[in-house]
């Protein structure tokens, strides 16, 4: 017996201070919870889009003015960084359409795509620091008005880093490991503003070489930011979780009233929601209504437990034959095929 739903849609039952299958249905809110998330996401892209277009525009003009290669290159991330900005927009709105029949898990995967657009920006940012610091040491050139310059960068660092932390708050409040990659994207563009700056002073001092030398260290921190933020996004792909996760479900099948054993538990993310499965024993004797409402009531504390869980099907077992391999089918023969197992 599996008890599950059409993703993101559960009921909850109160009965004095705790839960149970008795009592009345309370709905908790009329908004679909992935409506909700992906709604907040679109709206922090938003936002988030605006300030980095307004900072890079700020510093398009004193690149203008003062003729600064580094700048220039700066500029160029943030504008890149305003447009990954797209990919993940299209991601949330893609991810508030309806199953399918052919997408019948919905279209929440799109996301993790837009992540990985997201992490390859991150390294070509690292490719085109690092390329603009050599050529800078290879070929050093006079920059003007570097009041200006380092104006700019400041403006850059801070336009960045506030676009950073609203990304990176909101994508983890909603569970988004491409929006949060996002968030630090923009963080490492704010890296490499400061960079500018501190190349800004070191040619004040007149030390021409200090621009193309902190640009350098700027893009090993950048890789390393990208490695972070690809270890998510790639792992989300891969369908791999926190192993916290898998112990949150347990905990919270283990706990309902005459669920005997946990069996397989098992838990992936699409996009920013997840979906599990868990195998529970319950007593042989029970009819399929009263095994059918504890599933429910398994279901129903595993969705409190994980505020990111948008389903979870459950599977009951008789306690003698508890996990999938008693679901196999033994050795037979049928149609004229060899034998085999199922």
């Amino acid at each position: 017996m599996m008890v599950g739903s059409q993703p993101y849609a559960h009921e909850h039952h109160h009965a004095g201070a705790g839960h149970s299958s008795v009592g009345h249905s309370q709905a908790h809110g009329l908004v679909d919870p992935a409506i909700a998330t992906t709604g907040r996401g679109i709206w922090a892209l938003k936002w988030s889009f605006a300030g980095l277009m307004v900072t890079a525009l700020l510093q398009v003009l004193v690149v203008w003015l003062s003729g600064s290669v580094a700048l220039l290159a700066d500029t160029i991330h943030n504008f890149g960084d305003a447009v990954t900005a797209i990919p993940l927009w299209i991601a949330f709105a893609l991810a508030r359409l309806r199953p399918s029949r052919r997408f019948s898990y919905g279209y929440g995967r799109a996301e993790d795509l837009a992540g990985i657009v997201v992490v390859l920006t991150i390294f070509s940012s690292a490719i085109v620091a690092g390329y603009q610091a050599v050529h800078r040491l290879l070929y050093p050139q006079t920059i003007h008005y570097l009041w200006a310059v380092a104006l700019a960068s400041i403006i850059g660092f801070l336009g960045n880093e506030a676009v950073a932390i609203f990304r990176i708050k909101v994508g983890r409040e909603i569970g988004s490991a491409a929006l949060v990659a996002d968030g630090y994207h923009a963080r490492v563009d704010g890296l490499t503003s400061l960079a500018v700056l501190l190349g800004a002073g070191g040619v004040w001092l007149g030390y021409s070489w200090a621009d193309p030398a902190v640009g350098l260290l700027i893009s090993a921190v950048i890789l390393g930011i990208a490695w972070s933020a690809a270890r998510a996004v790639f792992g989300r792909a891969l369908d791999a979780v926190e192993p916290k996760v898998i112990d949150e479900l347990r905990h919270a099948a283990a706990q309902v009233p005459g669920v005997l054993e946990v069996g397989e538990v098992r838990a992936r993310w699409i996009g920013h929601r997840l979906h599990a499965e868990i195998n529970v024993a319950v007593e042989a004797g029970l009819t399929v209504a009263a095994a059918h409402e504890m599933a429910k009531e398994v279901r129903h504390q595993a969705l409190h437990r994980l505020p990111h869980l948008g389903n979870a099907v459950i599977h009951v077992d008789p306690a003698d034959q508890l996990g999938e391999i008693n679901h196999r089918i033994a050795a037979h023969a049928h149609d004229g095929l060899p034998t085999h197992a199922h």
